[in-house]
């Protein structure tokens, strides 16, 4: 088995020494750096970073390396900063509706061991992908919504969560719009997965009115669900090239495996902790 390791990701106003300092905490701690990235925002003035470090020989325990880590730089240096470690698996609830394709490309990751993640749950508003669950043996709760049920349903689905000691939710084609008070309850830790003709080709049928305006490219954009409708901070996107040849239902084929393959590329980093979020927008470090 690999050592443990902590995982710092922290942003600031840009500054002399910052790298430096928190370098010399890991190292004078007897800390072995495994990973080091970083990014200057000079528009903005901001300094991102995300350090890795085995703490197999570290000298502060495990318990303290937050308190020590506030107390010696984050108050001094005004630091908005995390600290994760990588003997904790995160644990990740999965939303759905009908449509499987995302689905079955996170759960074959998850049962094939390429993510370090456990899903203790599936919750959806309908019934169809029960059996789903059912065979990769993960607990699934229906909760069927209506405009007159919804506040009252999404509060069972917080306790659930909370009953789960979830930490995140990913929304695998979850076709219903999460409430403010949802939201409040995982800031920057719910991940939707849509399309990217948006706003252009709104509604229920995107790629048949694409198809129409002979679009040349498809695509699909993964991001953490703000108040603001599909306009929260972007993780991952891709897209596709496509001709006249294409048949609408090649379109909606393709952008299937668009949308499956760009939302596990950003639960990926999620679970990696190598997303920061600042002012709307994301720094995803490779």
């Amino acid at each position: 088995m690999s050592s443990q390791s902590a995982i710092l990701l922290l942003h600031c106003p840009d500054q002399s020494g910052i790298l430096a300092r928190v370098t010399e905490f890991v190292n004078d701690n007897k800390g072995n750096i495994l990973y080091l990235d970083q990014h200057v925002d000079r528009e903005e003035k901001l300094f991102y970073m995300r350090l890795e470090w085995d703490l197999t020989n570290f000298t502060i325990p495990t318990d303290k390396i937050d308190e020590y880590f506030n107390t010696l730089f984050a108050k001094k240096y005004k630091l908005n900063y995390e600290i994760h470690f990588s003997d904790k698996r995160p644990r990740m609830a999965l939303f759905v509706s009908k449509m499987s394709h995302c689905l079955f490309d996170i759960l074959a990751r998850y049962a094939d061991g390429e993510w370090d993640v456990e899903i203790p749950c599936i919750i959806s508003n309908h019934q169809t992908l029960e059996p789903i669950a059912k065979k990769f043996g993960i607990p699934f709760y229906y909760h069927p919504i209506t405009s007159k049920t919804k506040a009252e349903e999404e509060k069972k689905e917080i306790q659930i969560l909370k009953k789960h000691n979830i930490d995140f939710v990913v929304l695998a084609r979850y076709m219903q719009i999460i409430s403010e008070d949802f939201i409040s309850h995982f800031p920057n830790k719910v991940i939707n997965i849509h399309h990217s003709f948006l706003p252009a080709f709104a509604g229920a049928k995107p790629y048949h009115a694409a198809h129409k305006r002979g679009v040349k490219i498809i695509g699909a954009t993964s991001h953490y669900v703000t108040t603001e409708l599909d306009a929260g901070p972007i993780i991952a996107q891709d897209v596709a090239k496509i001709s006249h040849k294409d048949t609408v239902q090649n379109l909606v084929l393709k952008g299937r495996d668009l949308e499956k393959i760009v939302l596990s590329q950003a639960v990926y980093k999620h679970i990696q902790h190598k997303v920061l979020v600042y002012n709307n927008r994301t720094v995803v470090f490779s």
